[in-house]
Formats: structure tokens, C-alpha cells, sequence
């Protein structure tokens, strides 16, 4: 009998096969089957509208807790298309016996991440369930923003566009890890959990005709990537040297056998824009303290359709895959 296992929310090979072989048959339509971060909605006005869901363990850590996450990551999602966040729900459901004090902590850090972006909290449900029943608290948002930008598209790639980040890659997600597991590492290590809104605004104003953008998180910059490849039919090479990444998570994944590439960011985007136009994107990024560590890191090809392919600093090239299995459940 078949079971639904952790590696099925990794946001990887398992997540991309339980979404398009069982939510697709029963629920498919053209806006779905995009599989944007937002869908799109024109109601006279076009809209993006998307739903998350934050069970992260644990609730608090180096860099925010479950709440500035729920906040950034609704916010995130929305901007990713080129859209002005303006609303948003959140859904508690909270552990018998979860401190008040905490749950306050959790609630004020929300109004506080709220403020960076302008969205407002318009709607919401409370649950509490027996102890056990839930892990402490799970947050549930629906956000809403209204689009700026229109295009922005997984699917939208050609050959020659530019591939860029805003900054280091895996911070989230190593920050988790070394938390949960005790790991002591030296440096000041800590998840990059921000809302993007700022960032992806200057990129806007300035003009950028932006192919596609993402924060990669779940399944970390690799699952962008191949996503971005197979959706858009083409190649995608990267210059593995060019990727910023600290050497905390570095060290963190050579201790445990792990690639960097795979791992969560919720502070940092990914954006592919045409050639005539990456050191432009590449200076708007570094203006913004959001994106001082950005770089270009790829460009897309015509070759290895549907394939990601790193480049070593060498000249070797390798696929880079997509992530495949659970590396860390409950990261965001």
C-alpha cells in the first residue's frame, strides 16, 4: 500500500511527482499547472494570490522564529511575481499547554516583518488542539498583492538570459540544522528569514525586464534551477565558483555529507534576465542590503535541454540534479 513519506514535502523529485500525479488529476487547470509561487489572477485587475503553510522545528531560532517566517515566506511568494504585497490571512494552530509568552513573541515578530513590506493581516482563524495532536504551533497564510510586473514565469527562459543571485545560498537551512542537532559552529550563523518585497522593488522601478525570479526554498537553489530548465525546455549552466556561499554552511555540509545547493534560504531570490541587462540587475542588487552579496552565477544555453549543469572552477561539468529525498523535515 502506498504511503505518503517525508521526502514528499521536501520540495523535491517526490514533491514535483505527488503534485503532478495525484493533485493534478483531480484538480488541474491552466493556472495551476504553471506551478508558479503566486498564481496570477486577472479579476479586472491582476492579482497574485498564494497560500503556505510553516511548520518549523524548532519555533525559534538564530534569525527569527515561525511567525517573521510565515510572514517573509507569504510575502515572498508574492513578490516572486512581480507583485506588491498588500494582504494576507493566518490560520493558528496551537498546542494545549504552548506558553503565552511565546505565542506573543511569535504574534509581535509578525507585526514587526509586516512593517518591512506594508501587508496587513485582514483575516484569520485560531485552533487549539490536546496536547500532542500538534508539534507546539503550525501558522497557515493566504497573501495577496497587486501585480506591478507581468510575465514573470518559470517558462519564460531563452537562451543567452542571466542567472543571478541576491546573495549566499543554504543559510536557512544549515541554520536549522546546526540547531536541531546541537551543532556548534564557529562564526555568527544564522537564517537569512526576510521579506524580499524592498529588494524586488528597486529591481522594478529601475525597468528590469525580469524572465523569472524565485526564493529558492525548499529544495534550495538546485530545485529552482531544474525547475526553471524543464519548464522553460533549455539549459541553465552555472559556474560553481561564482555561487556566494558562507564558510559556516560549507563546513556544516562537508561535515554531514551534504550539498549546499540543495539546502532552503528564505531571505535570498534567484532572477533570470536577458544579457544586455545582468551587471544593471547585478548593481541594483548590491545597492540594496538585502542583495550586497549578489552575484551572476549562469547563464541559460542551448544545450543539455531540460538539464542544469554546474561548471567547475577546473572547466569539468557535471548535472547538478534535483534534490532528491528529505534532507531536513519541517525546515520552513
Amino acid at each position: 500500500m502506498k504511503q505518503i513519506l517525508l521526502s514528499h514535502g521536501g520540495g523535491g523529485e517526490e514533491t514535483q511527482k505527488l503534485i503532478k500525479e495525484l493533485f493534478f488529476r483531480y484538480f488541474s487547470n491552466p493556472i495551476l499547472e504553471k506551478m508558479e509561487d503566486a498564481a496570477v489572477l486577472d479579476t479586472g485587475k491582476k492579482i497574485a494570490f498564494t497560500t503556505d503553510s510553516f511548520t518549523v522545528s524548532p519555533i525559534f531560532f538564530k534569525g527569527g522564529n515561525i511567525g517573521k517566517l510565515a510572514v517573509a515566506g507569504t510575502v515572498n511568494d508574492i513578490a516572486m511575481m512581480g507583485a506588491k504585497p498588500i494582504y494576507m490571512s493566518c490560520s493558528f494552530i496551537i498546542e494545549e499547554g504552548l506558553p503565552y509568552d511565546e505565542l506573543e513573541e511569535i504574534v509581535k515578530s509578525m507585526a514587526e516583518e509586516m512593517k518591512n513590506s506594508g501587508v496587513k493581516v485582514v483575516t484569520g482563524d485560531t485552533k487549539v488542539v490536546p496536547r500532542g495532536s500538534v508539534d507546539k504551533i503550525f501558522i497557515n497564510t493566504a497573501g495577496i498583492g497587486e501585480v506591478i510586473y507581468d510575465g514573470i514565469s518559470a517558462s519564460s527562459l531563452d537562451s543567452g538570459d542571466v542567472v543571478l543571485t541576491s546573495g549566499t545560498i543554504g543559510d536557512h537551512g544549515a541554520c536549522i540544522m546546526a540547531e536541531r542537532e546541537e551543532i556548534d559552529l564557529e562564526g555568527d550563523l544564522k537564517s537569512d528569514c526576510v521579506s524580499l518585497w524592498s529588494l524586488v522593488k528597486d529591481i522594478l522601478d529601475e525597468k528590469i525586464p525580469v524572465k523569472a525570479m524565485r526564493d529558492p526554498t525548499r529544495g534550495g537553489l538546485s530545485a529552482v534551477l531544474n525547475e526553471w530548465a524543464e519548464q522553460s525546455n533549455v539549459g541553465i549552466e552555472i559556474e560553481e565558483s561564482k555561487i556566494p556561499i558562507k564558510e559556516e554552511v560549507q563546513g556544516l555540509c562537508e561535515l554531514l555529507g551534504l550539498d549546499p545547493l540543495n539546502l532552503a534560504n528564505e531571505g535570498k531570490l534567484i532572477i533570470a534576465v536577458p544579457e544586455e541587462y545582468a551587471e544593471k540587475t547585478l548593481k541594483i542588487l548590491k545597492s540594496n542590503p538585502l542583495g550586497i552579496n549578489g552575484e551572476i552565477i549562469g547563464k541559460v544555453i542551448e544545450e543539455y535541454k531540460g538539464k542544469v549543469i554546474l561548471k567547475s572552477p577546473y572547466g569539468s561539468k557535471r548535472i547538478l540534479e534535483p534534490p532528491a529525498g528529505e534532507l531536513l523535515p519541517r525546515i520552513c
